[in-house]
């Protein structure tokens, strides 16, 4: 029978696949470990103060970056080449949404707007982070190999999205909700689609990987259209909602430092 929890658990016992999974990830958090620093050193000097927020945030991506890393090299393996259709976070600047890496790597500093979209865009892809974590979290916590790594990340991404949640409740209290509204649900439909794509291309190379028969690479396919067919009705409005986070200040202190795992 498939479950979410023996799927993960073949692709977490073949060294290939498990070289695969970690290097997409690794991929996608120092991908955002970039932006956000570049969003730091941009922010427009009337929100001075969010910057060690977006520097933590940084920061963070950047650990899980090297967490996933350092996986992969504790099992003496090493990382391999990220297909370009797995690449999630590139698929999504792609599309148009956050903002445009040619913005960041410029040295403008970015205006109020830009903020307000970022935040929007990472409420979004830190639902799809958090879901994803918890997920792992509940079937992985006492894992030998991943164990430490999930919880700590699950963690970080459960207080990411606090922190989205309560600085946009910010900017909508001083006049920007409309805004903020037409970004999320824009960011939001836009995501389910990208994450849908990315799923698919996933499955297929983990299918070669593995040598899973046409029958059961369909049988994932068709699932995971099925959850982008339910997203695309109502799921997507989970990522748009607001409201004020338990955990208040949740990026307001240092990053913490990644474990070791050799």
């Amino acid at each position: 029978m498939l479950s979410a929890k023996s799927l993960f658990q073949e692709i977490l016992d073949n060294d290939d696949s498990f070289a695969l999974f970690c290097s997409i990830a690794a991929g996608g958090e120092a991908q955002g470990g970039w932006e956000n620093a570049r969003i730091a050193a941009l922010v427009p000097e009337s929100e001075r103060r969010l910057a060690p927020k977006i520097t933590r945030h940084g920061a963070d991506e950047d650990k899980h970056g090297r967490i996933f890393n350092a996986l992969i090299r504790k099992r003496g393996l090493e990382p391999v080449p990220v297909p370009p259709e797995t690449d999630y976070t590139m698929l999504l600047e792609k599309h148009g949404i956050g903002l445009a890496h040619d913005k960041l790597n410029g040295d403008e500093p970015l205006t109020v707007q830009d903020i307000v979209v970022y935040l929007a865009h990472s409420r979004v892809t830190e639902q799809r982070a958090s879901e994803q974590m918890e997920l792992l979290r509940r079937h992985f916590t006492d894992h030998p190999d991943i164990g430490r790594a999930v919880m700590m990340i699950s963690t970080d991404e459960d207080n990411h999205l606090a922190y989205c949640h309560e600085e946009l409740l910010r900017f909508a209290r001083a006049g920007h909700g409309r805004a903020i509204q037409r970004t999320l649900r824009e960011c939001a439909l836009a995501e389910i689609r990208v994450y849908r794509d990315v799923s698919i291309a996933v499955m297929r190379h983990m299918g070669r990987v593995l040598g899973w028969s046409r029958a059961k690479s369909a049988l994932l396919t068709a699932g995971i259209q099925a959850v982008y067919g339910y997203e695309r009705i109502a799921g997507w409005r989970r990522m748009v909602s607001l409201r004020m986070p338990e955990r208040r200040d949740a990026l307001g202190g240092p990053a913490t430092t990644a474990p070791e795992f050799a």
